[in-house]
């Protein structure tokens, strides 16, 4: 969830699309002016009233213009950064020389007018970073969630208006759609706007390994390797998902199953 503030109109409805079309903005709540940003501070509304239950930032991060008559951007973002926790700042602006300014109240990012979509993604890239460090437990940290290990990588994931974020752990096997992955865990399945090449590189130290175009498979958990009748297969745990094996990748399987001290 993400709050947009801008006081002028046309330039609010630009900032609200480019942070819709985003796969990973769930909501977002657009204020003209920061009077209208602050009144969710007291909102009845029953997502935020969760997320402050939950003892989460009442939202993820505040995208706002900072010439803004009445109280300005920097005014409003300083009352936001006083909160715990407290949301991801990003400014909005057609002032490249207030910058200075912005990051000195901590500002996670600064995005000039007028808005680009690729620009604006970039941005909201940093905020799901800031989220995914700061769910993370630090390096050599004790504790911690159970069955998530201290150096494990965590994907957010937008379900229902909050962001959830997956262990890598917990994931099975991915499959590309498109410039998406989907994540297939215990629990479920998660769609991400990260393309699977990313994740092979990303993961292949961590145990995962490209059996297909279509698919990246943690290879612990293959129990086993077969012909089936268009080519090889690979088994995945309990639940015996069975996938395919595409010609190319097969002789590199192979030999990742034999050195992990494993055969099919």
């Amino acid at each position: 969830m993400v709050l947009a503030v801008d006081d002028e109109p046309n330039g609010l409805d630009e900032l609200v699309h480019c942070l819709r079309n985003s796969p990973h903005v769930a909501k977002v709540f657009p204020a003209i002016d920061a009077s209208e940003a602050l009144r969710l501070l007291s909102t009845d509304d029953p997502r935020l009233r969760e997320r402050k239950d939950r003892g989460l930032p009442i939202v993820d991060a505040v995208f706002a213009d900072i010439d803004m008559p009445g109280l300005s951007g920097m005014e409003m973002s300083r009352v936001f950064a006083a909160l715990r926790p407290s949301p991801a700042l990003v400014f909005v602006t057609g002032h490249a020389e207030e910058a200075v300014n912005a990051f000195d109240l901590g500002a996670l990012d600064y995005v000039l007018k007028p808005y680009q979509q690729d620009r604006l993604d970039r941005a909201i890239t940093r905020v799901i970073e800031k989220l995914a460090s700061a769910a993370a437990p630090p390096p050599g940290a004790l504790g911690g969630e159970p069955g998530v290990k201290n150096d494990d990588e965590v994907i957010p994931v937008e379900l229902a208006g909050t962001t959830k974020l997956i262990p890598r752990s917990s994931v099975r096997w991915v499959e590309a759609q498109g410039d998406y992955a989907r994540l297939f865990t215990t629990e479920g399945s998660h769609l991400v706007r990260i393309p699977l090449a990313q994740l092979e590189e990303r993961w292949e130290k961590a145990g995962f390994v490209r059996i297909h175009r279509s698919f990246l498979v943690a290879l612990p958990l293959i129990t086993e390797l077969r012909m089936g009748q268009g080519g090889y297969q690979v088994v995945i745990g309990n639940e015996e998902k069975v996938l395919p094996v595409s010609r190319r990748h097969t002789r590199a399987l192979k030999d990742r199953l034999v050195g992990s001290g494993r055969n099919g």
